[in-house]
């Protein structure tokens, strides 16, 4: 077997690095004949009009980022060390979780090792660590683990985005390739409206991207905008509904690592989130 064709962890199957779409990579939604945006005009274009499923596929063949585009297949192809017998994903990462959530938990982007190796959002690095094991704790996930895509893993009532979807490098997006990936965030919450009554904004980008996209949709918010802090609450309302915003810490590991953020204070928060939703463990 070549060094570029290696097999997947679950299912033992060759898969090269990146992934291309319809090659069976487990909960890949693509097909060969998806849709490609390869520019913002496209991913315009692209995010409207379209069922959930079908949005995730687009999102998960989006190449209209050319420097993110570079970075995530240059990782994928390189490999970490640690991970040099693992194929990568190597593509932008689609939502994971209920397509009906109350609750919807929001990212910043793809970790470079992580979703953008396993192929799904906060799966194979410590923030998912952190993440699904709480939300395991409060009854939100049905284990607390999440190795790779084939790992078993459910969450329950609940679905985890990210903000912007490929993997940048030093984990930061530039203002223009978050302006060019955000319909994708809009249109899904778009979808979701009707069922989501609680948004967990994972640290303060997140927490800026669900103003950003709920006022795309007409939503409104107090004045003057609420401010991010962990366990800050704020109110939007919309199309005759509102939903709750909680701002919680990212689960980085500059801030777990230093205390910042701990186990308690993280399940205060998706405890919250869950009894808001009438959710509660």
């Amino acid at each position: 077997m070549s060094d570029d064709v290696l097999p997947h962890p679950a299912t033992g199957r060759p898969f090269p690095s990146p992934v291309p779409p319809g090659t069976g990579w487990p909960g890949d939604p693509a097909t060969a004949a998806t849709p490609v945006a390869r520019t913002a005009a496209q991913v315009r274009r692209g995010a409207r009009g379209v069922a959930l499923g079908e949005l995730d596929a687009r999102v998960s063949v989006c190449r209209a980022c050319p420097r993110l585009v570079r970075w995530r297949e240059d990782v994928a192809e390189t490999k970490r060390a640690s991970y040099a017998d693992e194929p990568y994903w190597g593509r932008p990462i689609p939502g994971f979780g209920s397509a009906t959530p109350s609750i919807l938990v929001v990212g910043l982007a793809p970790a470079a090792n992580g979703a953008n190796r396993t192929g799904r959002v906060f799966t194979g690095d410590r923030s998912g660590d952190w993440l699904f094991a709480s939300l395991h704790r409060v009854g939100l996930a049905t284990q607390g683990t999440s190795v790779h895509a084939a790992d078993g893993l459910e969450l329950v009532d609940t679905r985890v985005v990210a903000t912007v979807r490929c993997a940048p490098p030093q984990n930061r997006p530039t203002t223009t390739e978050r302006d060019t990936c955000s319909p994708w965030i809009e249109a899904e919450l778009g979808l979701l409206a009707e069922h989501v009554r609680v948004v967990v904004a994972l640290g303060g980008y997140g927490w800026d991207a669900t103003l950003r996209a709920y006022a795309g949709l007409g939503w409104s918010a107090a004045r003057p905008k609420p401010r991010f802090g962990h366990g800050v609450e704020a109110t939007l309302e919309g199309d005759g509904r509102s939903v709750t915003l909680l701002g919680c810490y990212h689960p980085s590991q500059q801030n777990t690592f230093t205390g910042r953020l701990t186990e308690p204070m993280l399940d205060s928060v998706l405890a919250r989130a869950a009894g808001y939703s009438d959710h509660a463990s």
